[in-house]
């Protein structure tokens, strides 16, 4: 991020703001990922500058030993493994039913309930409220967050009912605190302090129960992964024995599978955190690279991410949420989407394999309804009101 790129995002969003001292507080190593965090002299100028600039990843330290559990709410190692039920998934194989062998989409996919978040680069409060949308009825308001917070982490719960995100304080020594709230703001509790706000942020389980995060200690030190119980007293966590070098996680409506992306990749790892695979064809070596993946399908088969050429610039990798493919998890296989020409800007796999895809038209977006089998089912043009948002999730 250099200098001029810098002044524009911030000219976007006001006529003058006051400069702001910055210092990296992250250390680079060969393979560890994490997130460089600036840290601003001035806590207002500080929200507009994650607003307008969002976030980037670093690295940090790798081979040190599994951190002491963090400060808070009561956490235990003894909580069982996360059981999900898995949901049914489409047949793969040649549909006989004669209303799809003509090529006709197949019946039953449907628009879940969209919601939205802020898009990167918009202006306007540091406050926002995060909205839903359902196609044929009018968008809704729901909870309050800070921008910068509902940029980098905000997570809607698979059942829509609700929301997950971090916030930290803008001193250098302040970390993170794990908030879970119903989805209009309402019931606001504190589940867990010394977590991280970037890399791994809240990652909600195909149970609406269960909850993916990374603590991360004040002083720089060593960090870990577990999953937390959110109905639970004691606020359970079952811990991960290693830390993954890895960020921004997606969990499988199965249940089964859970997708990071590495130094310029894509790995799958189960939900004990063991690693299982690559996906093929995105190495910080190949000719193709990710920093952002956005979703999974629900048998992990399919990614939604965004990808770049080798040597081209990554721009702000943070969790952005944007998409231009997606890709066989097996082969590495660029999947065809029927886009009608248009620019390809969001995908979102619902529980039944369709996606819902969001492309550029004219001034504003219409979002496809594309069945598992990659045909169209329906396309729907977007409020206007919802043009300079961008979707944070799906649900059925």
């Amino acid at each position: 991020m250099n200098q001029d790129r810098l002044r524009l995002d911030l000219a976007e969003l006001a006529e003058e703001v006051t400069p702001v001292d910055l210092r990296n507080r992250a250390l680079r190593t060969s393979r560890r990922l994490g997130i460089q965090r600036a840290v601003a002299t001035s806590a207002a100028a500080l929200v507009v500058l994650a607003a307008a600039t969002g976030t980037a990843l670093a690295i940090r330290p790798n081979g040190q030993a599994p951190a002491p559990a963090p400060a808070g709410p009561s956490i235990t190692s003894s909580w069982p493994p996360v059981e999900v039920t898995p949901t049914p998934q489409p047949s793969r194989e040649p549909s006989t039913d004669p209303s799809t062998a003509s090529g006709a989409p197949a019946a039953g996919a449907t628009f879940g309930r969209l919601f939205y978040g802020p898009a990167q680069g918009s202006g306007g409060s540091p406050t926002v409220r995060l909205r839903s949308w359902r196609p044929g009825l009018q968008p809704t308001t729901l909870a309050a967050l800070p921008k910068i917070w509902a940029l980098s982490n905000a997570s809607v719960s698979p059942d829509g009912r609700r929301l997950a995100w971090v916030e930290r304080g803008f001193d250098a020594k302040d970390v993170g605190t794990l908030y879970v709230s119903d989805i209009d703001g309402s019931n606001k509790q504190s589940m867990v302090s010394d977590v991280d706000e970037y890399c791994i942020t809240p990652t909600w389980s195909p149970d609406s129960r269960h909850l993916l995060f990374q603590t991360v200690l004040a002083t720089g030190g060593p960090d870990k992964v577990g999953v937390l119980d959110t109905a639970s007293d004691r606020r359970t966590v079952r811990w991960w024995s290693s830390r993954p070098d890895a960020c921004h996680a997606i969990w499988s409506a199965d249940g089964r599978t859970i997708a990071m992306n590495t130094d310029a990749g894509v790995a799958l790892y189960d939900t004990d955190g063991r690693k299982q695979r690559a996906v093929p064809g995105l190495s910080e070596t190949g000719a193709w690279q990710s920093h952002q993946v956005a979703s999974l399908a629900p048998d992990a088969t399919r990614i939604a991410l965004f990808r770049i050429r080798k040597g081209e610039d990554a721009g702000d990798v943070g969790r952005l949420l944007r998409v231009n493919a997606v890709l066989e998890t097996a082969t590495g296989r660029v999947v065809d989407l029927p886009l009608g020409g248009r620019a390809l800007k969001q995908v979102f796999f619902q529980a039944d394999g369709s996606m819902v895809v969001r492309v550029e038209d004219g001034g504003g977006h219409v979002l496809l309804l594309v069945d598992a089998k990659g045909r169209k089912v329906a396309e729907q043009p977007e409020p206007a009101v919802l043009r300079d948002a961008q979707l944070i999730a799906v649900v059925g």
